[in-house]
């Protein structure tokens, strides 16, 4: 049996886009995908969940980009956290910070999105084409995208607890408007935010799966 490969990651405080949003970027010398976190309402760059899920990508060699959307004040206002289009721009933002910065321009881009924002990164997979090439929904709306879903071209996986039958329903609908390669894995007893005991591990594996099989893990950008 072969040993795995250890990999060595070292982090950095970032700033993305014009209003220079917080953020925090985990890189390995090795790594050729880098996985952008789109939190969703009342979520930042501190999420223990996606922290818990970028850590799984990391240990499977992606570069990950945990950040705020939202300054402090803005994320105060509640019209702000649910405006898809200004949340939308700022994943743009950050998708073109990643393609100015030396140690990641070649990287290959996914987004995993929660909630609204699994919304945001669907828009913003169709505004930056050739850049984000796979996007992950958790729990994600789906349906504040609507307009969208038709022309996304990405690879896009869906993933859904079974204890969660609003958004599941959401989700299932999103599906039948999407062109894409795309599938929907529903989490057997997990709601919403899947705290379940081995729930988010499911998530996080499955996400992992989808990335390494549509950013083209371990080959040459």
């Amino acid at each position: 049996m072969m040993a795995k490969t250890m990999v060595t990651f070292t982090s950095r405080q970032v700033e993305v886009g014009p209003l220079a949003l917080a953020g925090e970027l985990a890189l390995s010398e090795n790594a050729t995908a880098l996985v952008m976190f789109v939190h969703g309402s009342g979520s930042s760059r501190f999420s223990p969940r996606h922290r818990e899920v970028a850590a799984v990508f990391q240990r499977r060699g992606m570069a990950t980009l945990l950040f705020d959307l939202l300054s402090e004040a803005e994320a105060c206002d509640r019209h702000k956290v649910f405006d898809i289009a200004l949340l939308a721009r700022r994943v743009e933002q950050a998708v073109d910070w990643v393609a100015q910065q030396p140690q990641t321009a070649r990287m290959r881009i996914g987004l995993f999105g929660a909630s609204t924002g699994a919304a945001a990164a669907l828009v913003a997979a169709v505004a930056r084409p050739g850049r984000v090439l796979a996007v992950v929904s958790r729990g994600g709306r789906p349906d504040l995208a609507t307009d969208w879903l038709a022309r996304v071209d990405v690879p896009t996986l869906l993933i859904v607890g079974s204890a969660d039958p609003d958004v599941l329903a959401i989700n299932r609908a999103a599906f039948r408007l999407l062109h894409c390669i795309r599938r929907i894995e529903v989490v057997p007893g997990a709601t919403h935010l899947f705290e379940e005991p081995a729930a988010l591990q499911s998530v996080a594996e499955l996400a992992a799966d989808w990335f390494e099989s549509y950013l083209g893990y371990g080959r040459p950008a």
